[in-house]
């Protein structure tokens, strides 16, 4: 319906138009019945909807409506699925439609910079690209319904260690290609109704009222067309983030924020024109919600939960299968040991806390999997409230582990381990966990491990076992999609959308997470993830990308569309994949870009292309991946712009970022009209470099003793002098010259250089 939103904004008084900029109570943004204009609901997700029915709590103490949980972000990552993950968001939109929901909050497309964060079960992963077109995915599915979205928490939230207070330090270059980067094409691609601001300072700012990042970023760069909401209570000083591009308040602040924006246009502080806009766009999101609200929605929730079972299937990681102890055998003794299988941890804690609307049981799923004449014993194994070993729960898990053909041990961190509000202080589980897996291994060689976690965990026990399945946080369906995977009525197609680290220590943030007082250093720059193992050739104990399967698939056939491009042209990128073994599965095919030579720092080969392929036995299938300018860009800070450096690239293509069976190169050329500003301090090594600059530098230096040694490059000597000159300064030339070259002669060289 079109409305003249102009002309409702000039029917306001001033306390209107402020009081629309924060909410009414926890949930609702305010209305003004005298010009038709309602309130409007958000609430938690993102995995799915948290609506409660107490007023105001936004740490799950209070009971929730129930509604589908589907897997954390961390798990739904780990399919690397785009049109299951949209799928999703199709379900979670249909559920807020019937609840009458206009914003879900999220998905959460953070960085995991550390393992250690306690958060990092809500985020996709490690990398920009992957995580921003999942995140992406998201948005377009619950957005097809109607229903808005609030990409979150922008930007660098990467620990909740004084997240409220904390100022995450971090150069230019690392926020544009990884922090902001996991963003960007979230927001230009898919853009989501809201964007929310996270609570702690970006660079020295608070991210509520960090203009650089709202308004000059995500508006004017990116042309986000919502609003930006903050996370609930992250406001500082309400008039300074209205000012800086936060539109909304959350939660209600009983008034005090209003009467700060009302003071700051009264006094002249804030321009009214600036409240203006606010308004705009916040009605826009209201009456966008008001016109897409389905009156009489429902969902079915039993298709729902269907859908949460094949989406737990798809993102579930099968890390070790030796000697094919996967596949489970039908019709023997299954011991299932562990508490966390009658007690699952299938999401993680905190505002995201979802009230299922039914919760598979793990023990009844693997009875019915295991079929006719097979028996299933259950051994609690350990106390999940507790961390120290039971001598008579460890007996009793040996004795059954023993007496059956295999045993399943159900491991994993309990609630108490990870969380939003607090930080893991270690990677172990805990030990009475560690105390079970080692000594059921030692009782039954044919021992199999499922985890339920957020994030990674070490694994010193890793070689007494033969199977090892990362279930994640799997959802409301865990139960039956692991059933499902370790007696293969489905194949594995899952992969890790993070590095796992033998230690904790070998993770990049270590040294400067979480930081001293209110400070966090982002000192390893680029080098997250799997960025940092490639650099420093550390072997992970899993890496990113990795993840096995029932069956085998083979790569062949790599074919690039050009030999050579210019930066504002496309590239398609074809391979081969082929399903060599006898069951029907699913590939993800990982594109990576390295740049051969660079004269800015770089990794050593990104991520920039993925695509899942279903392949029968013995069939083939080409897989196709379309690179642009971005695909081998850097962000250069001296002209605050993306940009190629001209030369030549390598195309990688594999199974994960450690095992790449194909590869070739392509020239790109660049456009870069940016031309080299040469000054008194420019080195002789970088003049040379550019063939312009390269014959009137040589020019000078016949002017010097050095002429001499530059003409004999064979002479005695000349291999050191070489070396010295090539980081030696212009002003050198004039020092050494013996009074040939003037200062006069350098300044009139940087003229006819600089043009």
């Amino acid at each position: 319906m079109a409305r003249d939103i102009q002309s409702l904004i000039a029917q306001m008084t001033l306390e209107e138009k402020a009081g629309l900029c924060s909410g009414l109570d926890f949930w609702h943004t305010k209305g003004i019945e005298r010009l038709g204009i309602p309130s409007i609901m958000l609430t938690d997700g993102p995995h799915g909807l948290r609506k409660q029915q107490a007023p105001a709590d936004h740490l799950g103490l209070f009971d929730s409506v129930p509604a589908t949980c589907f897997p954390s972000a961390a798990g739904l990552a780990s399919s690397w699925d785009r049109e299951l993950i949209r799928k999703v968001g199709v379900a979670l939109g249909e559920e807020c439609q019937a609840e009458d929901v206009a914003v879900l909050l999220g998905p959460g497309a953070n960085i995991k910079r550390s393992p250690l964060c306690g958060r990092n079960f809500e985020y996709f992963s490690e990398d920009p690209y992957l995580s921003s077109r999942l995140a992406s995915s998201h948005i377009e599915g619950v957005q097809s319904q109607g229903v808005g979205t609030s990409l979150k928490h922008f930007a660098a939230n990467n620990q909740e260690h004084r997240r409220m207070t904390g100022d995450s330090v971090v150069d230019e270059r690392t926020l544009r290609e990884i922090y902001l980067a996991s963003f960007e094409q979230a927001v230009k691609e898919a853009q989501p109704w809201t964007v929310m601001c996270s609570y702690n300072k970006v660079n020295g700012t608070y991210a509520s009222e960090n203009e650089y990042l709202l308004t000059d970023i995500l508006k004017d760069e990116w042309g986000h067309e919502g609003i930006v909401v903050s996370d609930w209570g992250a406001v500082n000083e309400r008039e300074a983030g209205l000012a800086a591009g936060l539109e909304l308040e959350m939660p209600s602040s009983g008034g005090a924020g209003d009467r700060k924006i009302v003071e700051a246009v009264r006094s002249g502080k804030l321009p009214e024109e600036k409240l203006d806009r606010a308004v705009e766009r916040l009605l826009g999101l209201v009456f966008k919600a008001v016109d897409h609200k389905k009156e009489g929605a429902s969902y079915d929730a039993e298709a729902h939960h269907a859908l949460a079972r094949e989406v737990a299937r798809e993102s579930m990681v099968l890390l070790k299968n030796e000697g094919g102890i996967l596949p489970l055998r039908k019709g023997g003794t299954i011991a299932v040991i562990g508490e966390l299988a009658a007690k699952p941890r299938y999401q993680g804690g905190g505002s995201s806390h979802i009230k299922p609307t039914k919760l598979e049981d793990i023990r009844e799923e693997i009875v019915e999997s295991a079929g006719d004449g097979s028996r299933v014993v259950y051994a609690q194994g350990y106390d999940l409230k507790s961390d120290e070993p039971d001598e008579e729960l460890t007996a009793k898990a040996k004795e059954a582990a023993a007496a059956a053909d295999a045993a399943v041990i159900f491991a994993g961190l309990p609630d108490r381990y990870e969380s939003e509000g607090f930080d893991r202080t270690h990677l172990r589980l805990p030990a009475n966990q560690i105390a079970l897996i080692q000594a059921v291994a030692e009782a039954q060689p044919n021992a199999v491990v499922v985890l339920s976690n957020g994030a990674p965990v070490e694994m010193s026990w890793l070689g007494s076992i033969k199977g090892l399945l990362e279930a994640y946080l799997g959802g409301q369906a865990l139960g039956g999609a692991i059933a499902d995977l370790l007696f293969g009525d489905a194949n594995p197609s899952g992969k890790l959308a993070e590095t796992f680290p033998v230690r904790l220590e070998h993770n990049p943030s270590q040294l400067s997470f979480p930081g001293e007082g209110d400070r966090v250093e982002y000192r390893e720059g680029l080098f997250v993830g799997y960025r940092y193992y490639d650099a420093k050739a550390i072997e992970p104990l899993f890496p990113f990308g990795f993840g096995l399967s029932y069956t085998k698939f083979d790569y062949a056939n790599l074919t690039i569309g050009k030999s050579a491009i210019r930066d504002d042209e496309e590239v398609t990128v074809t391979a081969d994949v082929r399903n060599s073994g006898d069951r029907a599965g699913k590939e993800i095919v990982q594109l990576y870009v390295r740049d051969a030579q660079s004269s800015v720092i770089r990794p050593l080969k990104e991520l920039k292309g993925f695509a899942k392929v279903d392949l029968r036995p013995g069939e083939t299938k080409t897989v196709a991946f379309t690179l642009d300018k971005r695909s081998f860009a850097y962000y250069d800070t001296a002209h605050r712009d993306w940009r190629v450096e001209t030369g030549d690239f390598e195309i990688a293509i594999g199974s994960s970022s450690r095992d790449l069976a194909l590869s070739g190169s392509i020239f790109v050329e660049s456009t870069a009209a940016a031309k080299p500003v040469y000054h008194r301090n420019s080195t002789i090594g970088d003049l040379m470099g550019n063939p312009e600059a390269k014959a009137a530098v040589t020019e000078w230096i016949g002017q010097t003793p050095f002429g001499a040694m530059a003409a004999d490059p064979d002479g005695e000597g000349a291999e050191m002098m070489q070396a010295m000159m090539k980081y030696l300064p212009l002003r050198g030339l004039v020092g050494f010259s013996g009074g040939a070259l003037s200062e006069q002669d350098l300044e009139s060289l940087l003229r006819r250089l600089n043009g």
